[in-house]
């Protein structure tokens, strides 16, 4: 096991709402994720729930020059992590709900993409709303969010309950094909605002 594996899993441990998975994202689900992002278009970028960084490479490897990157992770022990790794990172140790004091302290206020690490199907309604209503506001209209969720999750009612709001924020909401080499299997929601 990786020590970046084994950190993740201990976090994990200590809060699994937060946290909401026993490994990092593979390669493959990180690149799945980002091809939905239109990052060639995309001059701001913010990353929700970076974790050890699974999907921050894959961006960082598809941005635009001089666009703006951010990322924001609360958790205190993956943030240090990711300095780490990352030591130019623009790194937000903070809540997503302060998304829009975030960016607008950059000079920005809206954002183009939005690709979230978030196990959002294991919140409850309320923190769904509480974060998908700062999402909302700083994405551009005709911007992208991108999530993924794991291949159960349409069975379950809070996974079901999920879907139905991101249809219902969202003009259009794309699906896309199972990426089978990620644990567990998982599939991205490309929604457009």
């Amino acid at each position: 096991m990786k020590l970046t594996d084994l950190k993740f899993l201990l976090e994990f441990i200590k809060d699994k709402k937060a946290v909401g998975a026993v490994t990092p994202s593979s390669p493959a689900l990180a690149r799945e994720i980002v091809s939905h992002g239109n990052l060639s278009d995309a001059s701001v970028v913010v990353e929700y729930g970076p974790g050890t960084g699974s999907f921050t490479a894959e961006i960082l490897s598809r941005l635009n020059d001089g666009a703006c990157f951010l990322t924001i992770e609360q958790n205190r022990t993956l943030a240090a992590h990711l300095r780490k790794r990352f030591p130019d990172l623009l790194l937000f140790e903070d809540s997503v709900e302060n998304v829009p004091r975030i960016i607008e302290s950059l000079g920005h206020t809206e954002v183009d993409c939005i690709i979230s690490g978030l196990p959002w199907a294991s919140f409850s309604p309320e923190l769904q709303d509480r974060l998908l209503r700062p999402t909302l506001s700083v994405l551009r209209q005709g911007g992208t969010f991108c999530t993924f969720t794991y291949v159960q999750s349409p069975l379950l009612p809070s996974g079901r309950r999920f879907r139905k709001k991101l249809r219902k924020h969202f003009s259009e909401v794309f699906t896309s094909s199972i990426v089978w080499r990620n644990l567990p299997p998982a599939f991205v929601y490309q929604c457009i605002k």
